[in-house]
């Protein structure tokens, strides 16, 4: 049966088609204070609402007391932790100033020690160069140091003044995981439904999109959570001043490819090999190069696969650009926006591969990817 013939687009058809990009954009803009609530909304609606799923059929069809209970656990198993870990941040990094400047942590005596433990033709690069003034390595390094730590401090701290914002934000993060967690199937096809896009470019598109999240969350939350824990307690193992501090910046180091958590441990076990703590040093550098670095040899592939892994650079680029503009949460969005770049690009050229016309019957493929769990879907896609 043939259909009917689509009339001609009027003028009002595109004076609509504008009226609805300023309203999204006019809504965009209202929302921009609570972007980061909203984005960790998203992100644990996507993550979670699967196992949200399984959980109300297991109730009796009650989405909503499912919705619930998976709200409580997020709060007791990662929300509860991580404003735990902050206070405790906080008070190290506060604790770690206060030291520097009262002169119990001496930077330039360090730097004495780690002189004295060179060679002696480093020593002459090393003085050719005018690095030997201590005096100004305390008022440069051990200043900027300095600076650094209290700069840091501040921001945590203001983090915990600005109480009543973060419980704002925090507030509409919960309120907004609840009803996707509840009816976020609902939402996700009346969203579908009004993208202006051809149905299986749409539904590729979305699929991509879920996929990307939920690699990005595990194989860079998950990881980077792994690598600073077990960083830290290597640290404290060993007696090293300030492990929590050290085990954050591990976690947050590994979010960038190829450098990660090594600039974080190769200059502390250097500097304890060169300061005669040669056990210390020696331990640390195994564990750095043979627990630390090979959790993300061997946890990512298992949670990411191969299919959704970009290059490296890609990688970089993204997670530090997006860092730059968007803050903590640009390691997300970062990733996210260059994976749907990749995915646009890559239907473009299938598009221009098949004479304009994608087979919809590919879309099977990424819906199952969309609708399982993200290792299950790399498994199917890349068996062992």
């Amino acid at each position: 049966m043939e259909q009917p013939e689509r009339p001609p687009y009027t003028i009002e058809d595109y004076g609509f088609g504008v009226l609805v990009i300023l309203v999204t954009a006019a809504f965009a803009w209202l929302l921009l204070p609570y972007f980061g609530a909203v984005l960790w909304g998203v992100v644990a609606a996507i993550l979670f609402q699967p196992l949200t799923a399984k959980l109300a059929t297991a109730l009796g069809g009650r989405k909503s007391l499912a919705a619930g209970l998976m709200l409580l656990a997020l709060l007791a198993l990662f929300i509860i932790p991580t404003i735990l870990l902050g206070v405790s941040l906080v008070q190290e990094v506060s604790n770690i100033y206060d030291q520097v400047r009262g002169g119990q942590i001496d930077i330039p005596r360090m730097l004495e020690q780690v002189r004295a433990a060179v060679p002696e033709s480093l020593e002459r690069l090393v003085d050719r160069y005018g690095l030997a003034d201590f005096e100004n390595l305390r008022r440069q390094f051990g200043a900027g140091i300095a600076n650094g730590l209290q700069g840091l401090a501040a921001r945590l701290l203001s983090v915990g003044q600005g109480a009543l914002s973060f419980l704002a934000a925090l507030g509409v993060m919960l309120y907004l995981t609840f009803f996707l967690l509840r009816d976020g199937d609902r939402y996700g096809t009346l969203i579908r439904d009004a993208m202006p896009l051809r149905p299986h470019l749409r539904d590729r598109l979305v699929a991509n999109f879920v996929v990307v999240v939920r690699a990005t969350m595990k194989g860079t939350v998950v990881v980077a959570v792994a690598q600073g824990l077990v960083g830290g307690t290597i640290f404290s193992l060993l007696g090293i001043q300030g492990s929590l501090l050290w085990g954050v910046m591990m976690g947050f180091f590994s979010l960038l490819p190829a450098v990660g958590t090594g600039l974080v441990w190769v200059p502390m076990a250097a500097y304890l090999l060169a300061t005669g703590h040669m056990w210390q040093g020696g331990v640390l550098a195994f564990c750095g190069l043979f627990v630390i670095g090979m959790i993300d040899n061997i946890l990512r592939p298992i949670l990411v696969g191969r299919d959704t892994r970009m290059p490296d650079f890609v990688v970089l680029i993204a997670t530090l650009a997006g860092l730059q503009i968007f803050g903590l949460n640009g390691f997300i969005v970062g990733p996210v926006i260059a994976a749907l770049f990749i995915a646009v690009w890559t239907l473009m050229r299938e598009i221009k591969n098949s004479d304009g016309m994608l087979e919809p019957d590919a879309i099977e493929v990424a819906e199952e990817r969309a609708e399982a769990p993200l290792s299950d879907a790399e498994t199917a896609a890349h068996p062992s």
